[in-house]
């Protein structure tokens, strides 16, 4: 018997699939990966600047009780103590080159009044270039004034987080 040909067509493949447009995966790590960049960025400043304070409270309190400095090295750390929290919290462009009245003007702008410029905190620039070493009084409030000037950086780290 004569076998006939059915009639059957040819196998028919799909069309390719386009790149265009994309599967949602893709979309959501197009949207997840430049969220997750700035949380983590947001996340290390905050933790940095918190580590910032907290460790120059500290250090502040082990320069106050310390007995073995005297009134001169006290007074040395402090103004490296500042500097180094003030250099941490802002850009170090506009911070570390001030000097002199400029660097107590800055350091002014966070607290009330012109503690720095016009009180206590003018040994800072003064205290290398005077004949005689500053008294306890003049470093004690100078503790204080520092300690009110840290206090003031954690609440302006505290408005930044906010906003």
């Amino acid at each position: 018997m004569p076998t006939t040909p059915l009639p059957l067509k040819d196998i028919h493949l799909p069309e390719t699939i386009g790149w265009w447009p994309p599967a949602i995966g893709w979309w959501l790590l197009a949207v997840l990966i430049p969220l997750s960049i700035v949380f983590f960025y947001w996340l290390y400043k905050r933790l940095t600047n918190k580590t910032a304070i907290k460790t120059a409270k500290s250090k502040l309190a082990e320069i106050k009780q310390d007995p073995a400095l005297d009134n001169s090295k006290k007074l040395h750390e402090l103004s490296m103590l500042i500097r180094r929290v003030a250099i941490s919290l802002n850009p170090r462009t506009e911070v570390a080159s001030l000097t002199g009245h400029q660097w107590l003007a800055f350091l002014d702008k966070s607290v009330t009044g012109a503690p720095f410029s016009e009180g206590c905190g003018q040994l800072l620039a003064t205290a290398p270039y005077r004949n005689r070493p500053p008294t306890e009084l003049e470093v004690s409030q100078l503790i204080s004034l520092c300690e009110n000037w840290l206090k003031a950086q954690t609440l302006q780290a505290k408005r930044k987080q906010k906003s």
